[in-house]
């Protein structure tokens, strides 16, 4: 068995419906966060295992985006990615199975 480490979890800005982030799709959302996670923390790319993501309306966004995300933000492509969509539980849910 392996250690597990969560260095880092975040979260994008609150927006609302035909708000200021509309124009923005959410993986691209996604990415600008594991950039910055990987600023913060230190850690390069080649070190991620696995990419969670929580998204509640996945709608529009094509499919997975959280592989989308981490393409996007410069992870290694054989990096696994998984997008959690519970409603309101997605992010809490994203923090249980990476744990």
């Amino acid at each position: 068995m392996s250690d597990i480490a969560i260095l880092a979890a975040t979260r994008t800005a609150i927006g609302s419906f035909q708000g200021s982030l509309s124009g923005i799709a959410a993986p691209a959302l996604a990415a600008h966060l594991i950039r910055a996670i990987l600023a913060r923390t230190g850690v390069i790319p080649e070190q991620i295992d696995e990419v969670i993501l929580g998204q509640v309306i996945t709608a529009g966004s094509g499919q997975n985006p959280a592989r989308q995300a981490s393409i996007e933000a410069g992870l290694p492509h054989a990096v696994p990615a998984l997008t959690i969509n519970k409603v309101c539980g997605s992010g809490l849910k994203a923090v249980h199975l990476a744990a």
